[in-house]
């Protein structure tokens, strides 16, 4: 029988089977939680090698909050900014910045060489690069948000985890969104390139003779394929409104 309260590795269809991790059961670590429970599709834990795993855990953990960072990077500049000057020697306030993407060919190539050395200092001199080497992964010594209570504590760096995975899954979003319509809360209205707005015909409608294409006005258009073709069974485009048409599509 499993000892009380060991955890055990699921499967990511659910279900469960006794841990085959011996001695270390990455199974039993922190971020085996709801939905996905225990989740390794590329078996990078299969070998059991703990120091690789804690690694592993270590960058995880760095770049979710970096990325939780960055996600609040994008929110807070819409609402707020620092007021003065950025570059007093160039003239550029911090209200002269966009916000997103922008703003990287705003900054001065000085200020890059800043913010860059003050990164590697920190990774290099801290020992932030350590703590998985020396400690628990992800713990530098300090203590903010943390408790005195082993529950608790686990709760919140659970917490911390899911946020951070949520935040990398977020982060690229925003980049992507932002790289596409040139906004940084991605207003699509800017996307003109986009195929879904395109209103082109579909190459295969071109095609057809002139007596076998239909006579709707919105066949052909991108969406309009195999194997339903234009399927529109509650008529919606019945009447050929093209303004409703687009309203819809986007």
């Amino acid at each position: 029988a499993q000892a009380r309260g060991k955890k055990v590795a699921r499967g990511f269809f659910g279900g469960s089977s006794g841990s085959s991790f011996k001695p270390f059961d990455p199974a039993s670590e922190l971020g085996v939680q709801e939905p996905l429970g225990f989740w390794d599709p590329l078996g990078f834990t299969s070998d059991g090698d703990e120091a690789a795993f804690k690694r592993r855990r270590s960058v995880e953990l760095k770049h979710g909050r970096v990325c939780m960072a960055a996600t609040i990077g994008y929110i807070v500049p819409e609402y707020y900014k620092f007021p003065g000057y950025l570059s007093p020697s160039e003239g550029l306030q911090f209200s002269d910045v966009p916000n997103g993407l922008s703003a990287l060919s705003k900054v001065p190539a000085l200020g890059w060489v800043q913010i860059i050395f003050f990164a590697g200092v920190i990774e290099g001199a801290f020992g932030v690069t350590d703590d998985y080497k020396k400690g628990t992964p992800g713990d530098y010594g300090w203590k903010v948000l943390t408790s005195d209570d082993p529950a608790e504590k686990e709760k919140k760096l659970k917490a911390e985890l899911a946020n951070g995975r949520l935040a990398m899954v977020a982060i690229i979003g925003m980049f992507f969104q932002d790289g596409l319509t040139g906004s940084a809360w991605g207003d699509w209205a800017l996307y003109t390139d986009s195929p879904l707005r395109s209103l082109k015909s579909d190459p295969g409608y071109n095609t057809l003779p002139e007596w076998d294409k239909p006579k709707n006005g919105f066949e052909g258009l991108v969406g309009d394929q195999p194997p339903l073709g234009l399927w529109d069974p509650l008529g919606f485009t019945k009447d050929g409104d093209v303004e409703k048409f687009k309203r819809r599509r986007e």
